[in-house]
């Protein structure tokens, strides 16, 4: 059922978004572990269509916020007012009450408002005042940010930079696929017209099937010992995070399960963890003076622990 439904989703995505087979993918992932996105790439790429034809091809709620300098955490959140008409405080909802979230350039609010979004992200709810309010399920956050562009902005902190299930890049598409884009948009917009494939209650019920993919003890034992290679590398001073090991776990058996597998391979393993573990990294001054990248480093802790073989 996953794979199937998860086919019938990138067709529907592919009607909008031209190539990006890869990407596509990953965001199905996020999406069967209720997981959030950073896309970080140059204005332009596609980012916010992405986001939007996710939203209209699940069927779910779609709020955009446009993070800036003078944004307020309660320009989030949502906010306590007190209604003349009835003579009572009532609470009107931020954007963050939603289920598809665009956080749109988010590295340009201040840390306090980004810091708006911890508290929903890793427990799906926000709390106002003194008052706790559950937000919609699926929850997904979908943040840009520009890697360019460092004037009036601020770096998004190691504990939120966890809570971001995979960072990727969508980067410039191929001279066939740029072709392609001036067709397909020539004289309409076909994000007007998608239409949705799947509905919330379906997306929630796969994401409970995700976590019945079988993963053996030696794959498991791969997983850790992969996250824990990170922690004692010479040139990582920061490495994955107890977070991080479950990250790539969930991701593994969500991979297995849109390739119509019951089972996680250790080459699932290989594949999802640079995009779960590269931004949770902290290199040190002397690695980036060298030029490696924190991808260079995943690579070589990938290759050095010894997979596990079928005996």
């Amino acid at each position: 059922m996953i794979s199937e439904t998860s086919a019938k989703l990138r067709e529907n995505i592919q009607k909008v978004i031209v190539g990006k087979d890869e990407i596509i993918e990953l965001t199905l992932i996020a999406i069967l572990c209720e997981g959030h996105l950073l896309l970080e790439d140059v204005p332009g790429t596609g980012k916010t269509t992405l986001a939007k034809t996710i939203a209209k091809s699940l069927g779910c709620s779609f709020q955009r916020i446009q993070f800036t300098p003078d944004l307020l955490p309660s320009d989030v959140t949502g906010i306590y007012y007190y209604n003349q008409k009835n003579q009572e405080f009532e609470f009107r909802a931020g954007p963050i009450f939603s289920q598809i979230l665009l956080a749109d350039e988010i590295n340009r609010a201040t840390p306090r408002t980004q810091s708006a979004l911890l508290e929903a992200m890793q427990e799906r709810q926000s709390t106002v005042d003194i008052t706790t309010h559950q937000l919609p399920r699926p929850f997904l956050v979908l943040a840009t940010q520009n890697p360019i562009e460092l004037e009036g902005t601020f770096p998004l902190p190691e504990a939120q930079l966890d809570r971001f299930l995979m960072r990727i890049a969508l980067g410039y598409p191929s001279q066939e696929d740029e072709n392609a884009i001036l067709l397909r948009f020539e004289r309409i917009d076909p994000l007007d017209n998608l239409e949705s494939v799947v509905n919330p209650e379906q997306i929630l019920t796969m994401q409970n099937q995700v976590r019945e993919i079988r993963v053996e003890n030696s794959v498991r034992n791969y997983i850790v010992n992969v996250c824990r290679a990170t922690r004692t590398h010479s040139d990582i001073e920061l490495g994955a995070s107890p977070r991080a090991t479950m990250a790539l776990y969930r991701t593994c058996q969500a991979l297995a399960a849109i390739r119509d597998r019951e089972y996680v391979l250790p080459d699932d393993v290989k594949t999802m963890a640079p995009y779960v573990l590269t931004h949770r990294l902290i290199i040190g001054a002397q690695t980036r003076l060298r030029g490696r990248k924190p991808e260079d480093i995943i690579r070589d802790v990938v290759d050095t622990v010894a997979v596990p073989v079928e005996s």
